[in-house]
C-alpha cells in the first residue's frame, strides 16, 4: 500500500513539531518514549514524501533538526549564545542527508530494518564529524529507565538505537498499516522487542572482588571563569582533609582510592612544589592514592593537557590525557580566523588542549580503572578502549561548572548510567559541583552527592573482569549498520517512484 503523499505545508510544520517532541525525552522534561514517538512521526513524514522534490525533503530534515537540537542542547547558552547557535546549526545540517537517506530507505522492502541502519549511520556521522563530532541525543540514550536499556549490554549503543528505530517503525505500521494483519503483526513485534528487553540480563561482567572508593566534590567558588587561580584546588584539598578526619574517626571507611574530578586543580603540580607537596601529604594521610584531575601544562607554552594523574605519597604514577577535547571549548580550530570573528575565544581559551592518544586504563593502587573525562563518556570508542586495556571499574572525571542549573549534567549522568549497563561495570563520577555519584552495572543510581556544595561520596564497588556482548560485537555491529545504511540510501534512491519530481 502506497502511503498518501504529503506536501510541504504538512511536512514542514510536522517535522518541526516532531523534533520538539523528540527532545522532550531528555532532561529537563524526561518524557519516556517521546523520541520513539517523534521518530515514528518522522518516518510517516518520510513515507509521505516519496515523490517530493529533494529540496522539500532537505528542508524537512532541517526543521526536524532545529526542533530537536534546539531544545536538547539549550544548555549551551550557558557558554554563549553564539556557541549555542553554531552547535545547533552544525548538528541540524546532518539531518539533511539523514532525511534524504531515510526517504530513500522507506521505499524498500523490509524498510524498518533499512531505516534503522540509516538512523545509525546518521548518529555515527554526528558522533565523528566535524572535528571529534558530537554524539549527543542518540536514540539509544532514551532507553534509560525503560526495558530497552538492557539492549545496551547486548548490542551496544548503535544496536540499541537500531532496536528503538524498529520499534518506532512498527508503531507507524500499527497506526497506518496497510491492513489488519499487518497492524497486528507490527503490534506483536513491538511487544516481542519490549519483552526481550525486559528479560535480557544486566549486571556485573564477571565479579572480581570489591574496592572502597571515595569521590571528592570540592565545589567551585563562584560563577564559571570568575574565580582566582588556585581556589578550586584549595576547595578540593580542604574537602579531602575533612575526609582524612572522617576516616580517623571511623565515620567513613578506609578507601582504597580517592577520586578527584576534572579541573580539581588549575595549577600544575609538576611545576608547583607547594601544590605537589599538599597532594602527596594528603595521600600519605589517606593511606590511599588520589586520582587528580586538572589542567596541566602542555608540550608548548600555547598548549595544555586535560588529564587525570594517579598520585601517591611517593609522587605521580599513571596518567590519562582526555581523548576527545571539545572544539571551541577546550581548543580552538583555526584559532586565528575564529578569533577574528569571536574576540572572547582568546580570553576564554588562551591555550589549546592537546588530545591524548592512549586509553584511560590506569593502575591506581592494586586496581585497573578506566578513566574518562567529561564528554569522553559519550564516545563509544573511549570506554571500549579502556575496557580493552583491562579496566575493572569506569571513572568519569567531570566538571559541569559552566552548566550549573542547566539540564546538561542530568543528560550526561544518563549517558554514564547506560555505559554502566553496556560495560557491565560500576561507574563512579567525581564532579566539581555535581553530579557526583555512583552507578551500579544495572544502571541504578546508587548514591549522589548534594549539588553545589563540598561533599564526599564513599561506596563499596564490585570490580569486573569480563566483557559484555556489547563490548565484543559493538564496533563490528556498528560497521555493519553503517554499511547497511549507505546501502539502503543507495538502493532506495535507485528505486524512485514514478511520481517523484526530478
Amino acid at each position: 500500500m502506497t502511503p498518501p503523499a504529503l506536501g510541504w505545508k504538512v511536512a514542514w510544520p510536522a517535522a518541526a513539531a516532531l523534533g520538539v517532541v523528540s527532545s522532550l525525552n531528555f532532561d529537563p522534561v524526561g518524557l519516556p518514549f517521546a523520541m520513539v514517538v517523534g521518530v515514528a512521526g518522522l518516518i510517516w513524514v518520510a513515507r509521505g514524501l516519496a515523490g517530493a522534490r529533494k529540496r522539500t525533503v532537505a528542508m524537512t530534515g532541517v526543521l526536524y533538526g532545529v526542533g530537536f537540537m534546539g531544545p536538547l542542547i539549550w544548555w549551551m547558552n550557558a557558554v554563549s549564545h553564539g556557541a549555542y547557535g553554531a552547535l545547533v546549526l552544525a548538528e541540524t545540517l546532518f539531518f539533511i542527508p539523514i532525511m534524504l537517506a531515510l526517504r530513500a530507505a522507506v521505499r524498500l522492502r523490509a524498510w524498518p530494518l533499512w531505516g534503522a541502519a540509516v538512523w545509525v549511520l546518521g548518529e555515527w556521522a554526528r558522533g565523528r564529524f566535524p572535528f571529534t563530532g558530537f554524539p549527543w541525543g542518540r536514540l539509544a540514550h532514551t532507553s534509560v529507565d525503560t526495558p530497552f536499556s538492557s539492549y545496551a549490554r547486548l548490542v551496544a549503543m548503535p544496536g540499541t538505537s537500531a532496536v528503538l528505530f524498529v520499534v518506532a517503525a512498527l508503531v507507524v505500521l500499527v497506526v497506518v498499516g496497510p491492513g489488519r494483519t499487518a497492524r497486528i503483526g507490527a503490534a506483536v513485534g513491538v511487544l516481542v522487542l519490549l519483552g526481550i528487553g525486559a528479560v535480557l540480563p544486566t549486571g556485573i561482567a564477571g565479579a572480581d572482588g570489591t574496592r572502597q572508593v571515595a569521590l571528592v566534590q570540592g565545589d567551585v567558588p563562584g560563577v564559571f571563569l570568575t574565580w582566582p587561580r588556585g581556589e578550586i584546588f584549595d576547595l578540593h584539598a580542604a574537602e579531602t582533609a575533612r575526609l582524612v578526619e572522617k576516616i580517623k574517626t571511623g565515620t567513613v571507611p578506609q578507601p582504597d582510592m580517592v577520586l578527584w574530578p576534572e579541573n580539581a586543580t588549575d595549577i600544575d603540580p609538576f611545576n608547583d612544589t607547594i601544590v605537589r607537596d599538599q597532594i602527596e601529604t594528603l595521600s600519605a594521610l589517606l593511606k590511599a592514592p588520589i586520582l587528580v584531575g586538572g589542567i596541566f601544562d602542555g608540550p608548548t607554552v600555547d598548549t595544555a593537557l586535560n588529564q587525570g594523574v594517579v598520585w601517591t605519597a611517593d609522587g605521580p604514577g599513571d596518567r590519562y590525557v582526555k581523548l576527545k577535547p571539545v572544539p571551541f571549548g577546550e581548543y580552538v580550530p583555526f584559532r586565528k580566523e575564529a578569533g577574528a570573528i569571536v574576540n572572547r575565544l582568546a580570553r576564554d581559551i588562551p591555550r589549546d588542549m592537546v588530545a591524548g592518544d592512549e586509553p584511560g586504563a590506569m593502575t591506581i593502587g592494586d586496581t585497573l580503572i578506566g578513566d574518562t573525562i567529561c564528554y569522553d563518556i559519550a564516545y563509544d570508542s573511549v570506554t571500549r578502549r579502556a575496557v580493552d586495556g583491562g579496566a575493572q571499574l569506569m571513572v568519569v572525571q567531570t566538571s559541569n561548572a559552566a552548566f550549573t542549573g542547566t539540564s546538561q549534567p542530568e543528560q550526561q549522568w544518563d549517558i554514564s548510567r547506560l555505559r554502566a549497563i553496556e560495560t557491565g561495570r560500576w561507574v563512579v563520577v567525581p564532579s566539581t559541583n555535581g553530579i557526583t555519584g555512583v552507578v551500579d552495572p544495572t544502571g541504578r543510581s546508587v548514591e549522589r552527592a548534594p549539588l553545589r556544595e563540598p561533599a564526599t561520596v564513599s561506596a563499596e564497588v564490585t570490580l569486573a573482569s569480563g566483557r559484555t556482548p556489547a563490548l565484543v560485537i559493538g564496533r563490528y555491529l556498528e560497521w555493519v549498520l553503517v554499511a547497511a545504511g549507505l546501502g539502503g540510501w543507495f538502493l532506495g534512491t535507485r528505486r524512485r517512484t514514478r511520481t517523484e519530481t526530478p
